[in-house]
Protein backbone atom coordinates (compact mmCIF):
# COMPACT_ATOMS: atom_id res chain seq x y z
CA UNK A 1 0.00 0.00 0.00
CA UNK A 2 0.79 3.60 -0.28
CA UNK A 3 -0.34 6.89 -0.22
CA UNK A 4 -1.74 9.52 -3.14
CA UNK A 5 1.22 12.07 -2.22
CA UNK A 6 3.98 9.02 -2.21
CA UNK A 7 2.49 7.96 -5.84
CA UNK A 8 2.30 11.13 -6.96
CA UNK A 9 5.55 12.09 -6.30
CA UNK A 10 7.37 8.94 -7.79
CA UNK A 11 5.37 9.83 -11.09
CA UNK A 12 6.43 13.12 -11.29
CA UNK A 13 10.13 12.66 -10.62
CA UNK A 14 9.81 9.81 -13.10
CA UNK A 15 8.21 12.03 -15.58
CA UNK A 16 9.36 15.37 -15.13
CA UNK A 17 6.34 17.22 -15.96
CA UNK A 18 8.02 20.47 -15.44
CA UNK A 19 10.36 20.22 -18.85
CA UNK A 20 6.93 20.48 -20.59
CA UNK A 21 4.48 23.15 -22.02
CA UNK A 22 1.61 21.21 -22.48
CA UNK A 23 -2.06 21.09 -23.27
CA UNK A 24 -3.54 20.55 -20.13
CA UNK A 25 -2.90 19.80 -16.40
CA UNK A 26 -0.03 16.87 -15.95
CA UNK A 27 -0.54 14.97 -12.54
CA UNK A 28 -2.91 14.54 -10.14
CA UNK A 29 -6.43 15.54 -11.54
CA UNK A 30 -9.01 14.35 -9.76
CA UNK A 31 -8.43 13.76 -5.90
CA UNK A 32 -9.17 10.48 -4.47
CA UNK A 33 -8.98 8.58 -1.18
CA UNK A 34 -5.72 8.71 0.52
CA UNK A 35 -4.51 5.50 0.91
CA UNK A 36 -3.81 3.03 -2.50
CA UNK A 37 -3.49 -0.24 -3.65
CA UNK A 38 -4.65 -0.97 -6.36
CA UNK A 39 -3.58 1.49 -9.53
CA UNK A 40 -5.56 0.96 -13.13
CA UNK A 41 -3.59 2.68 -16.26
CA UNK A 42 -5.31 3.10 -19.36
CA UNK A 43 -4.97 5.52 -22.69
CA UNK A 44 -7.87 7.29 -21.92
CA UNK A 45 -10.20 8.51 -18.63
CA UNK A 46 -13.14 7.66 -20.47
CA UNK A 47 -16.32 6.40 -18.48
CA UNK A 48 -15.60 3.07 -20.09
CA UNK A 49 -12.05 3.30 -18.29
CA UNK A 50 -13.64 4.52 -15.54
CA UNK A 51 -16.45 1.82 -14.96
CA UNK A 52 -13.57 -0.70 -15.51
CA UNK A 53 -11.91 0.69 -12.66
CA UNK A 54 -14.49 0.53 -10.35
CA UNK A 55 -15.36 -2.82 -10.88
CA UNK A 56 -11.92 -3.84 -9.99
CA UNK A 57 -12.04 -1.97 -7.06
CA UNK A 58 -9.30 0.17 -8.01
CA UNK A 59 -7.96 3.52 -5.88
CA UNK A 60 -6.46 5.64 -8.65
CA UNK A 61 -6.24 5.27 -12.59
CA UNK A 62 -3.20 6.58 -14.21
CA UNK A 63 -3.75 7.97 -17.91
CA UNK A 64 -2.38 9.59 -21.10
CA UNK A 65 -5.33 11.51 -22.18
CA UNK A 66 -7.16 12.73 -18.74
CA UNK A 67 -10.13 15.05 -18.35
CA UNK A 68 -9.10 18.77 -18.48
CA UNK A 69 -7.64 20.39 -21.86
CA UNK A 70 -6.88 24.08 -22.74
CA UNK A 71 -9.52 25.66 -24.14
CA UNK A 72 -12.77 24.01 -22.78
CA UNK A 73 -15.66 25.60 -21.49
CA UNK A 74 -14.80 24.63 -17.91
CA UNK A 75 -18.54 24.02 -16.83
CA UNK A 76 -19.33 20.60 -15.76
CA UNK A 77 -22.75 19.31 -17.36
CA UNK A 78 -22.95 16.13 -19.06
CA UNK A 79 -20.15 13.46 -20.48
CA UNK A 80 -17.96 15.49 -17.79
CA UNK A 81 -20.60 15.68 -15.03
CA UNK A 82 -20.93 11.81 -15.29
CA UNK A 83 -17.18 11.11 -15.46
CA UNK A 84 -16.76 13.47 -12.33
CA UNK A 85 -19.59 11.77 -10.65
CA UNK A 86 -18.09 8.11 -10.65
CA UNK A 87 -14.73 9.02 -10.11
CA UNK A 88 -15.87 11.38 -6.94
CA UNK A 89 -18.75 8.94 -5.88
CA UNK A 90 -16.05 5.99 -5.93
CA UNK A 91 -12.97 7.89 -4.13
CA UNK A 92 -10.79 7.21 -7.06
CA UNK A 93 -8.00 9.23 -7.83
CA UNK A 94 -7.06 10.47 -11.12
CA UNK A 95 -3.22 10.82 -12.51
CA UNK A 96 -2.88 11.88 -15.84
CA UNK A 97 0.50 12.70 -17.92
CA UNK A 98 0.52 13.96 -21.47
CA UNK A 99 3.60 15.02 -22.84
CA UNK A 100 5.77 13.87 -20.44
CA UNK A 101 4.22 10.46 -21.01
CA UNK A 102 4.93 10.51 -24.80
CA UNK A 103 8.51 11.59 -23.85
CA UNK A 104 10.03 9.28 -21.26
CA UNK A 105 13.37 7.60 -22.76
CA UNK A 106 12.47 3.92 -21.69
CA UNK A 107 8.94 3.93 -20.96
CA UNK A 108 7.30 6.45 -22.81
CA UNK A 109 4.92 6.07 -25.72
CA UNK A 110 7.30 6.78 -28.08
CA UNK A 111 10.15 4.44 -26.70
CA UNK A 112 7.36 1.81 -26.29
CA UNK A 113 6.40 2.42 -29.56
CA UNK A 114 9.70 2.31 -30.94
CA UNK A 115 10.54 -1.06 -29.26
CA UNK A 116 7.30 -2.18 -30.44
CA UNK A 117 8.09 -2.43 -33.84
CA UNK A 118 11.60 -3.44 -33.22
CA UNK A 119 12.97 -0.15 -34.11
CA UNK A 120 14.94 0.20 -31.32
CA UNK A 121 16.17 -2.09 -28.25
CA UNK A 122 14.32 -1.87 -24.61
CA UNK A 123 16.84 0.76 -23.41
CA UNK A 124 16.13 3.00 -25.58
CA UNK A 125 18.09 5.56 -23.85
CA UNK A 126 21.67 4.05 -23.95
CA UNK A 127 21.15 3.62 -27.93
CA UNK A 128 23.37 5.81 -30.21
CA UNK A 129 21.53 5.22 -33.17
CA UNK A 130 18.59 7.49 -31.60
CA UNK A 131 18.05 11.30 -32.85
CA UNK A 132 14.98 13.92 -31.76
CA UNK A 133 13.26 16.21 -33.97
CA UNK A 134 10.39 18.35 -33.56
CA UNK A 135 8.49 20.55 -31.11
CA UNK A 136 10.22 20.18 -27.66
CA UNK A 137 12.08 17.49 -29.24
CA UNK A 138 9.01 14.56 -28.77
CA UNK A 139 9.85 12.80 -32.56
CA UNK A 140 12.47 9.95 -32.77
CA UNK A 141 14.50 8.76 -35.57
CA UNK A 142 16.26 5.65 -35.74
CA UNK A 143 18.85 4.48 -38.54
CA UNK A 144 17.74 0.87 -40.12
CA UNK A 145 21.26 -1.08 -40.21
CA UNK A 146 22.33 -4.17 -42.31
CA UNK A 147 21.27 -5.88 -39.57
CA UNK A 148 18.21 -4.59 -39.01
CA UNK A 149 14.69 -6.32 -39.41
CA UNK A 150 14.11 -7.13 -43.75
CA UNK A 151 9.97 -5.64 -42.99
CA UNK A 152 11.83 -2.09 -41.88
CA UNK A 153 13.62 -1.52 -45.32
CA UNK A 154 11.11 -1.12 -47.38
CA UNK A 155 7.74 0.80 -47.48
CA UNK A 156 5.32 -2.00 -48.70
CA UNK A 157 7.02 -5.05 -46.15
CA UNK A 158 6.83 -1.60 -43.60
CA UNK A 159 3.13 -1.08 -44.24
CA UNK A 160 2.67 -4.32 -43.58
CA UNK A 161 4.39 -5.20 -40.18
CA UNK A 162 2.96 -1.99 -38.94
CA UNK A 163 -0.50 -3.74 -39.40
CA UNK A 164 1.04 -6.98 -37.83
CA UNK A 165 2.30 -5.74 -34.95
CA UNK A 166 -0.53 -3.00 -34.11
CA UNK A 167 -3.31 -5.59 -35.12
CA UNK A 168 -5.04 -3.17 -37.39
CA UNK A 169 -5.57 -1.38 -40.45
CA UNK A 170 -2.70 1.67 -41.14
CA UNK A 171 -3.15 4.17 -43.92
CA UNK A 172 0.18 4.80 -46.35
CA UNK A 173 1.27 7.19 -48.79
CA UNK A 174 4.61 5.80 -49.90
CA UNK A 175 6.43 4.85 -53.42
CA UNK A 176 7.01 1.21 -53.00
CA UNK A 177 10.35 1.50 -55.15
CA UNK A 178 12.10 3.85 -52.43
CA UNK A 179 14.44 2.24 -49.93
CA UNK A 180 13.98 2.91 -46.14
CA UNK A 181 17.03 3.96 -44.45
CA UNK A 182 15.77 6.06 -41.83
CA UNK A 183 12.61 5.56 -39.45
CA UNK A 184 10.84 8.84 -37.70
CA UNK A 185 7.86 8.30 -35.30
CA UNK A 186 5.92 10.10 -33.09
CA UNK A 187 2.94 8.78 -31.07
CA UNK A 188 -0.92 9.85 -31.41
CA UNK A 189 -2.14 13.17 -33.24
CA UNK A 190 1.60 13.91 -34.43
CA UNK A 191 1.06 14.52 -38.36
CA UNK A 192 2.21 18.02 -37.63
CA UNK A 193 5.69 16.92 -37.00
CA UNK A 194 5.79 15.19 -40.80
CA UNK A 195 7.76 18.04 -41.78
CA UNK A 196 10.07 18.42 -39.29
CA UNK A 197 10.91 14.14 -39.87
CA UNK A 198 11.63 15.31 -43.50
CA UNK A 199 14.16 17.69 -42.69
CA UNK A 200 15.61 15.64 -40.35
CA UNK A 201 16.55 13.45 -43.20
CA UNK A 202 13.50 10.38 -42.39
CA UNK A 203 12.77 8.26 -45.47
CA UNK A 204 9.48 7.18 -43.68
CA UNK A 205 6.93 8.59 -40.82
CA UNK A 206 4.77 6.71 -38.61
CA UNK A 207 2.27 8.13 -36.52
CA UNK A 208 -1.40 7.86 -35.53
CA UNK A 209 -3.14 10.45 -37.84
CA UNK A 210 -3.10 12.16 -41.30
CA UNK A 211 -4.47 15.38 -42.40
CA UNK A 212 -5.08 16.59 -45.66
CA UNK A 213 -1.70 18.34 -46.42
CA UNK A 214 0.42 15.41 -45.09
CA UNK A 215 -0.74 12.85 -48.26
CA UNK A 216 0.51 15.45 -50.88
CA UNK A 217 3.82 16.13 -49.17
CA UNK A 218 4.97 12.24 -48.67
CA UNK A 219 4.16 12.26 -52.75
CA UNK A 220 6.18 15.19 -53.20
CA UNK A 221 9.21 15.03 -51.02
CA UNK A 222 9.24 10.78 -51.15
CA UNK A 223 8.93 10.20 -48.02
CA UNK A 224 6.73 7.20 -46.26
CA UNK A 225 3.69 8.42 -44.68
CA UNK A 226 1.94 6.17 -42.11
CA UNK A 227 -1.13 6.97 -39.87
CA UNK A 228 -1.35 3.71 -37.62
CA UNK A 229 -4.05 5.57 -35.21
CA UNK A 230 -3.95 7.77 -32.12
CA UNK A 231 -5.03 5.13 -29.79
CA UNK A 232 -2.84 2.10 -31.68
CA UNK A 233 -0.11 4.08 -31.17
CA UNK A 234 -0.48 5.44 -27.62
CA UNK A 235 -1.62 2.48 -25.67
CA UNK A 236 2.23 0.76 -24.47
CA UNK A 237 3.32 4.11 -22.56
CA UNK A 238 0.58 3.93 -19.43
CA UNK A 239 0.86 0.28 -18.84
CA UNK A 240 4.60 0.49 -18.90
CA UNK A 241 4.91 3.23 -16.54
CA UNK A 242 2.36 2.35 -14.20
CA UNK A 243 3.69 -1.19 -13.83
CA UNK A 244 7.10 0.40 -13.13
CA UNK A 245 5.78 2.28 -10.37
CA UNK A 246 3.49 -0.12 -8.99
CA UNK A 247 6.74 -2.45 -8.89
CA UNK A 248 8.21 0.05 -7.05
CA UNK A 249 5.83 0.70 -4.41
CA UNK A 250 4.23 -2.48 -3.67
CA UNK A 251 1.21 -2.12 -5.42
CA UNK A 252 -1.44 -3.64 -7.68
CA UNK A 253 -1.60 -2.84 -11.06
CA UNK A 254 -3.99 -3.60 -13.81
CA UNK A 255 -3.97 -2.60 -17.77
CA UNK A 256 -7.59 -1.85 -19.28
CA UNK A 257 -7.65 -1.96 -22.60
CA UNK A 258 -11.00 0.07 -23.99
CA UNK A 259 -10.74 -0.05 -27.67
CA UNK A 260 -11.07 2.92 -30.21
CA UNK A 261 -10.69 2.59 -33.65
CA UNK A 262 -9.20 6.51 -33.80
Amino acid sequence: MTDRQALLDVFNNLLQPERFTDYGPNGLQVEGKASIRKIVSGVTASRALIEAAIAEKADAIFVHHGLFWRGQTGVVTGWMRERLRLLLAHDINLYSYHLPLDAHPTLGNNSQLGQQLGLIGPDASASGNITHFGEQQLGWMANIEPNSNEALKQPVTLHKHLEYILNRPVAGVFNAKNAIKSIAWCSGGAQSYFEAAINAGADAFITGEMSEPQAHLARECGVAYFACGHHATERYGAPAVADHVADMLGIEHLFIEIDNPA
